[in-house]
């Protein structure tokens, strides 16, 4: 009975340490160090009503936009509980038959010139926000055509878009496209 009451007494103490001291204390140092990271990273529109994450992609697929790279979670639909990719190797036909009609997609919308590999293919957590800025200029000729603004601008406005390197040395230099449609928006609505 001793043995029972000291685990039930270690099940509440740990209980109030590790699910309730712990993650206060973590939450608040979040908060007062990090607030945008630890709200989520969220774009507002100019309304002050989120539209999303910089952190995790949107579909679009309207001319007028730029286009971001595919999601793997199920319907395209940029879904946080589905995370994960395809786990399709190179060899499987059925990933090969998906990239084909996504270069056979993008070729109807009017791209032209080699097709970078993020555009056809989604990310290992099948959310990724960013593409390529090579990726972001391949589009500029389509979305200015159904927007009826001249390639300089969107040049103009995809080199504006540019994020660096994290730290100046880590991953590559991208292209968030929520943010870019936002500006996209705004420049011509």
């Amino acid at each position: 009975m001793q043995d029972l009451k000291t685990a039930f007494v270690m099940f509440i103490a740990f209980t109030i340490i590790c699910g309730g001291i712990y993650p206060a204390i973590v939450t608040g140092i979040a908060q007062a160090v990090f607030p945008e990271q630890a709200n989520g990273s969220v774009i507002k529109d100019k309304s002050g009503k989120a539209v999303g994450s910089v952190l995790i992609g949107q579909p679009f697929s309207d001319p007028k936009y730029f286009w971001p790279r595919p999601s793997a979670t199920p319907g395209f639909a940029y879904n946080p509980a589905g995370s994960g990719g395809s786990n399709s190797g190179p060899t499987n036909t059925a990933y090969l038959e998906t990239v084909a009609d996504r270069v056979k997609g993008l070729r109807e919308a009017g791209l032209a010139g080699p097709i970078p590999a993020e555009l056809v293919q989604a990310s290992a957590s099948g959310l990724d926000p960013h593409i390529t800025p090579e990726a972001a200029r391949l589009q500029i000729p389509c979305v200015a055509k159904a927007r009826g603004v001249s390639d300089a601008e969107l040049t103009r406005l995809v080199t504006d878009s540019i994020e660096d390197r994290q730290f100046g040395f880590l991953g590559e230099p991208r292209v968030n496209v929520l943010a870019l449609n936002l500006a996209l928006d705004k420049l011509a609505p």
